[in-house]
């Protein structure tokens, strides 16, 4: 938004000098942005980042989340392993093996063996 907002506002015959002081940017940002619109036009001044590939594609996540919906117990440890012995792939964050247990419709949350909250008192009157 930065950028066009400067090249609009060289359009309009502004001063670099006042174009850096509305939007807080260098002079050599508004030339570098001018420079580049002038040579591409507007689809020059868009953002050109698409993200990083992920490890596992569309079809490998779909067998990692059928093989997590049969299981009837669930570990992280085990998940991992599974990954990394039939793909490979050893992913960097635990946050990818979360989002995969998610897909699933798991909880990776650790469970309680009772109800913290349970009062003896209450379960005795019933």
């Amino acid at each position: 938004m930065t950028r066009a907002l400067a090249v609009q506002m060289v359009l309009k015959r502004y001063l670099y000098r006042q174009i850096s002081g509305i939007l807080n940017v260098s002079d050599s940002f508004i030339s570098k942005w001018w420079l580049v619109f002038e040579a591409d036009g507007v689809i020059g001044l868009q953002l050109s980042y698409q993200g990083s590939k992920g490890y596992l594609n569309a079809g490998q996540r779909q067998m990692v989340t059928n093989w997590l919906q049969q299981k009837n117990y669930w570990n992280l440890t085990q998940l991992q392993q599974h990954i990394q012995d039939t793909y490979s792939i050893k992913f960097k964050s635990r946050q990818s093996y979360y989002e995969l247990f998610a897909v699933a419709g798991i909880s990776w949350k650790k469970t309680q063996k009772s109800n913290p909250k349970k009062d003896p008192g209450l379960v005795k009157k019933n």
